[in-house]
């Protein structure tokens, strides 16, 4: 007998994956649980549908993730700092220093965790950091740090 499932079965399948089982085990054990469905034309239907809606989201929000990693990467942020003997900075420059320089320099927010900085920034300079937009899609911003006019 074929039926969808309503929820993850172990050694048996993922939710909303079509399986087929003996008849026994879907009237007497996933019926009653209410972790499959039997299979009908209108219930496949309805799954088919499910998963193209889900599809057109995914490439929705892809194609937008596309657009802002374009909008991005086209962005030069500056940090003006103090700064010692040799370009050294006094403190550091941080991925959520970034995320809050895009926001109030250009009015894009970006979650901290998405700004790639391996290692804080500590010296002045122009640095490339990679913000992650979505699942492989990024972007590279230029950082620039420069030394605090008028000291």
């Amino acid at each position: 007998m074929k039926v969808v499932l309503l929820q993850d079965v172990k050694n048996l399948g993922k939710k909303e994956q079509l399986v087929n089982v003996s008849d026994g085990y879907a009237r007497n054990y996933l019926f009653p649980r209410k972790l499959a469905l039997e299979a009908t034309s209108g219930k496949l239907k309805e799954l088919e549908e499910k998963k193209n809606s889900e599809m057109k989201k995914k490439d929705k929000e892809k194609q937008e993730a596309k657009e802002l990693a374009a909008k991005i990467g086209k962005l030069v942020v500056n940090f003006n700092v103090k700064a010692g003997e040799n370009g050294k900075l006094f403190g550091s420059i941080t991925s959520k220093d970034v995320a809050d320089a895009v926001k109030s320099q250009h009015k894009i927010e970006i979650d901290k965790k998405k700004v790639v900085l391996h290692d804080a920034i500590k010296a002045l300079g122009t640095y490339q950091v990679e913000i992650k937009v979505y699942p492989e899609i990024s972007a590279v911003i230029n950082v620039k740090v420069e030394e605090q006019g008028g000291v």
